[in-house]
């Protein structure tokens, strides 16, 4: 086929040889088939802003670091140029998420190069040699769904201890090759320790989930990753081999009412001492 303008480019500086075919075109990107040497990969074309349906927001932007001090300013004041490197700093997410997902054992595309707003990344296949269907094109059986839904918690914990929340997490974005679920689609992905947003995004992936995979097996509609996970991780004691019970149990210690009084009244002390002996510097 024809390629698109966008992949251009690449096929200039030898990164691609062949436009095979469109995979899919999505809410955020448009993804094709293409030959590089030996190999067939994917090329994932981002959409420009006014061109997607899914918008950035600072819930999933919060936190993430601009090296460059001239972008950062840029990007704060939504100046042209700003609006031009927030898009790069959107896009190159994703690339940054995978090699480091990928370096840490989760199972995601492998990221090969990254080039003009495009990323060449591994093309997920079933045994066929076709495309690995999407999860929730599948009918699973009950052992099934909580095969997958155990496998896909451990690679959640996984991506946690690795810094990273996908923030989007669901059927909708998660491939199944032979050798189970792939995690797909990360360019929200959530820097977990500088983000105020992340466990919010956490509880809301692993619900998702649960949700899903309970339409097959209802019991895992009653279970709480998602706080047991989150508190291992704000302890420091969340391991990519911790094994979770799905149970969480919030402890709330009663108020001392009497020992916040004493604080408040201690401070009002404090502060009458400090405007009595400031008005005796006055006279």
């Amino acid at each position: 086929m024809k390629p698109p303008k966008r992949i251009e480019p690449l096929i200039q500086d030898g990164l691609v040889d062949e436009v095979i075919r469109q995979l899919m075109s999505g809410k955020e990107a448009a993804v094709f088939v293409v030959r590089c040497g030996e190999e067939v990969r994917c090329a994932k074309i981002y959409k420009e802003a006014n061109k997607r349906s899914f918008r950035q927001s600072t819930d999933y932007t919060e936190g993430r670091k601009v090296k460059n001090s001239r972008r950062a300013r840029a990007m704060e004041k939504g100046t042209s140029y700003g609006r031009k490197a927030q898009e790069e700093a959107w896009q190159s997410a994703e690339v940054d998420a995978l090699y480091r997902l990928a370096a840490a054992g989760v199972r995601v595309p492998k990221p090969y190069n990254f080039h003009e707003g495009v990323l060449l990344m591994e093309f997920v296949t079933d045994g066929e040699g076709n495309a690995a269907p999407r999860l929730n094109d599948l009918m699973l059986t009950p052992e099934l769904s909580r095969e997958y839904h155990r496998i896909l918690i451990t690679q959640v914990v996984r991506m946690l201890c690795a810094g990273v929340v996908h923030g989007d997490l669901s059927e909708y974005n998660i491939l199944v090759d032979t050798e189970g679920p792939v995690i797909i689609d990360l360019p929200q992905a959530i820097d977990a320790a500088a983000n105020n947003q992340a466990c919010k995004m956490l509880l809301r992936d692993v619900e998702n989930l649960a949700i899903y995979f309970g339409r097959f097996a209802p019991e895992l509609l009653t279970t709480n990753y998602g706080m047991e996970m989150w508190s291992l991780y704000q302890k420091n004691q969340l391991r990519p081999e911790s094994v979770l019970t799905g149970y969480f149990e919030r402890v709330e210690k009663p108020v001392d009412m009497k020992g916040v009084m004493r604080e408040i009244n201690d401070t009002l002390k404090e502060e009458e001492a400090r405007q009595l002996y400031r008005a005796s510097m006055t006279r």
